[in-house]
C-alpha cells in the first residue's frame, strides 16, 4: 500500500505538449464536468452536440478548470443503457476536438474498456470507471497499458450494507485497488471517489461526507463529486439547477476533510470557494 497521502500525478500529454504535474497536498483540483448525454439528471441535452460540449469546456477551462471529465452515458438513476458504438459515437468528437484545441487534462467516464481504449488513442490523459475496476474486467489491462491514472469509485447494486458502510467502502476500495496493482498500474496513479449518491440513500451519503477523512487512511487522493446531486436537493428543497449553493458548501466540507479534487458543474464559484477552503485549511493564498 501507499506510504504517504502527498502523491504526484505525472500525466503524459503526448507529442507536442509539455508534461503536466498534478501535485495533490498542495491544492485543490476542479474537475469540470462535460455530460455528452440527452438525459443525465442535471443538464441532460445542454450540451449534446459537439459544438455545445467543445464550447462549454473551453468556457470552463478559461473559468479555472484543472481537469475536464467528458461523459457519454447517463449514470443517473434509472438511466437506460447504450451501447458501445453509441458511447463512442457521443464522445468521440468531443474529444478529439478538446484536446486538440486545447491545452488542458482530459478525463473520460467510462466503464467500458473498448470506449476507454478508443479515446485513450486520441490522447485521453486519465479514466474515471464509476464501477471502480470491477465491471470490465479489462479496464485494468487498458488502463495500464496506456499507463494514465485511474479514478476508481465506489458503487453498489443496492443500498444494503451488513457492516459500518465506511468499512464496507473501504473494502471494495482495497479490491480496485488490489485489482489495479496486478494489473501494472502505478500506485501514483491512483485516485478514489467515494461515490455520492451511488449505492447509497440519502442519509448513507450523509453518513460518507461526514466521515470522509477516514478514507484518506487508504493512502490516496481522494476526488469529491456531489455537485447538484440529490443529496442537496433533498436537504434544500429545490432542483437540481438551484443547488449550486449546497454544492459549494459540500465543496468546503470535502476540502475540510482533505478531499484533492472536486468535481463539478459550475467551475467559475466552485472555484472561489476552493480558494477560500484551501486558504483556510491547507494555508495557501494565491500571490
Amino acid at each position: 500500500m501507499a506510504k504517504t497521502n502527498n502523491k504526484s500525478i505525472k500525466i503524459d500529454k503526448g507529442s507536442g505538449f509539455p508534461g503536466y504535474n498534478i501535485n495533490f497536498g498542495q491544492r485543490t483540483y476542479i474537475m469540470g464536468i462535460v455530460n455528452v448525454t440527452p438525459d443525465s439528471f442535471s443538464d441532460g441535452g445542454d450540451f449534446f452536440s459537439v459544438e455545445k460540449a467543445v464550447n462549454h469546456a473551453k468556457e470552463m477551462i478559461e473559468q479555472g478548470a484543472d481537469i475536464i471529465d467528458i461523459g457519454g452515458e447517463s449514470s443517473r438513476p434509472g438511466h437506460t443503457r447504450i451501447s458501445t458504438e453509441e458511447e463512442l459515437k457521443r464522445v468521440m468528437p468531443v474529444v478529439e476536438k478538446i484536446i486538440k484545441e486545447t491545452d488542458t487534462v482530459v478525463s473520460l467516464d467510462t466503464i467500458r474498456s473498448e470506449v476507454a481504449e478508443a479515446c485513450l488513442d486520441c490522447g485521453v490523459h486519465i479514466i474515471n470507471d464509476i464501477w471502480g475496476l470491477q465491471e470490465d474486467s479489462r479496464m485494468a489491462e487498458v488502463v495500464a497499458k496506456y499507463d494514465v491514472p485511474i479514478i476508481i469509485m465506489h458503487n453498489k447494486q443496492d443500498t444494503h450494507y451488513e457492516k459500518d458502510i465506511i468499512e464496507e467502502m473501504n473494502e471494495f476500495f482495497k479490491k480496485s485497488i488490489e485489482i489495479a496493482l496486478d494489473a501494472g498500474i502505478g500506485e501514483d496513479k491512483i485516485v478514489l471517489d467515494p461515490g455520492i449518491g451511488f449505492g447509497k440513500v440519502f442519509e448513507q451519503n450523509i453518513v460518507v461526507m461526514r466521515r470522509l477523512n477516514e478514507f484518506k487512511k487508504l493512502g490516496y487522493p481522494i476526488l469529491l463529486g456531489t455537485s447538484r446531486k440529490s443529496m442537496l436537493g433533498k436537504i434544500l428543497n429545490v432542483p437540481p439547477k438551484e443547488r449550486l449553493e449546497g454544492t459549494l458548501a459540500t465543496t468546503a466540507i470535502g476540502i475540510m476533510q482533505g478531499v484533492d479534487i472536486v468535481r463539478v458543474h459550475d467551475v467559475e464559484e466552485n472555484l472561489k470557494a476552493v480558494k477560500v477552503a484551501d486558504a483556510i485549511f491547507r494555508g495557501t493564498l494565491d500571490g
